[in-house]
């Protein structure tokens, strides 16, 4: 089922490119598709809504208003959980808090030698959309890793979008929302809640910047909203990649490799090993494990069509293999990860240690579980709280300070021709010298 590469062989950097290869292929049918959606949505408003509703989601409210769930809701959702789920959901919620709390950023300013102020002022955004994928599947976690970062940047109105297949909506996904300090949660997804969060109708206020995972038409529509409001991250199929020394259970990484194998048939899973017997104690463990699956299917297709075993020369090798692929979630299943994590350029989370699984940082640990895939990780950064704060410039001249300022900026006015730009930071000089 796992293929097996090696750096040593001759063509290894072939079968490498072509088993990582994945492409954000756009379709043009999906891409005219939504942007169908999204224009009718913009002149239509609640309507087209209300349409797209009842085609897609099967559910047909009275009227616009319908589509939001009552405050009072989320809270009856959190108080009706079992105990035992509703412990989880607070203790991931307050790690998640706990965490971010550390990003906050906060303004600055300095004053140069001639007295001039500068600095940058820290304010978050002031409304955010975090689309939900709804119905039977249950993304709680989905919640509290997009909200909670926009709840402790002071972001302030979080606007929440989750489609509800026949009225279907699940309790830990509302219960996530009132616990993560959501504002308004409205029962309406595809293309079409990218374009009302982007765009507004008389229900569905427009946003500033929209975040969270969603389908092919989804991503679609994030895309084609981009630069009229902000957006997270396109993303790719999900990966783990797994640098081992041999000393881990061969049966946690098989179970690993699993854990991102089951999300789609395309999600990434990758070992890299100096060690052939160990590899081969894992491939054992794969197929011996693997029929207790509940998602064996799409865990097979996924390993077989993307997963690999791949035996380097040591681990230096490994490390430097995992830069150039950029994982999303990076493994360091070794007796002592700490001396290579100087080495580890890009990586959207870096998990140290036997001990600890990336499932942990799925849902509890407390880092943002939305990173970088695609290869992506080399210039993107996981999903935090300063990707809902705004940074804006301060610069305050006084009449002295502005003196030796504005003669700079003349003369480089001068030299892009710029005539206006000169003139205007020549006026405020004094002719005293």
């Amino acid at each position: 089922m796992l293929r097996y590469l090696s750096t040593r062989d001759a063509d290894f950097e072939d079968q490498l490119d072509a088993l990582v290869a994945w492409e954000d292929a756009r379709d043009e049918t999906v891409e005219r598709t939504v942007a169908d959606i999204i224009a009718d949505v913009r002149r239509r408003g609640d309507a087209a809504l209300l349409e797209y509703t009842a085609r897609f989601d099967r559910l047909s409210p009275a009227n616009a208003a319908e589509l939001e769930v009552p405050r009072e809701r989320l809270q009856q959702a959190l108080e009706s959980l079992a105990p035992e789920a509703r412990e989880a959901l607070g203790t991931a919620a307050a790690r998640v808090r706990e965490y971010h709390q550390h990003q906050r950023q906060e303004s600055w300013h300095y004053r140069d030698a001639q007295g001039n102020l500068l600095g940058q002022q820290i304010t978050p955004l002031d409304r955010v959309g975090i689309y939900v994928p709804g119905g039977k599947a249950s993304y709680p976690s989905s919640v509290l890793m997009n909200a909670i970062p926009a709840s402790v940047a002071g972001v302030g109105e979080i606007v929440m979008v989750v489609p509800a297949p026949d009225g279907e909506l699940n309790d830990l996904v509302l219960a996530a929302a009132a616990l993560a300090g959501v504002h308004r949660v409205f029962t309406v997804g595809g293309a079409q809640a990218v374009a009302a969060l982007a765009f507004g109708t008389p229900t569905v206020p427009a946003v500033d910047k929209i975040t969270g995972p969603g389908n092919i038409f989804v991503a679609t529509a994030k895309r084609q909203v981009f630069g009229r409001v902000g957006i997270d991250m396109i993303a790719g199929p999900s990966e783990v990649l797994v640098i081992c020394d041999g000393s881990t259970d061969p049966d946690w990484v098989a179970m690993d490799l699993f854990s991102q194998a089951e999300h789609d048939e395309q999600a990434q899973s990758l070992l890299l090993c100096p060690d052939a017997d160990y590899l081969d104690a894992v491939a054992a463990s794969v197929e011996r494990l693997l029929p207790e699956m509940e998602r064996a299917a799409i865990i097979r297709q996924s390993l077989t069509e993307r997963g690999a075993l791949i035996l380097t020369r040591d681990l230096v090798e490994a490390v430097a293999l995992s830069n150039r692929l950029a994982p999303e979630h990076l493994e360091l299943s070794v007796a002592e990860p700490e001396p290579l994590l100087p080495a580890i350029r890009h990586a959207g989370a870096i998990f140290m240690g036997p001990w600890t699984t990336e499932t942990l940082g799925d849902y509890c640990a407390g880092p943002n579980h939305v990173l970088p895939t695609a290869r992506t990780a080399r210039f993107f950064s996981p999903l935090g709280v300063y990707d809902f704060q705004k940074r804006s410039s301060l610069i305050h001249c006084s009449a002295e300070g502005v003196q030796a300022l504005g003669r700079v900026a003349s003369v480089l006015a001068r030299g892009e021709q710029l005539t206006a730009h000169a003139r205007s930071a020549e006026m405020r000089l004094t002719t005293s010298d």
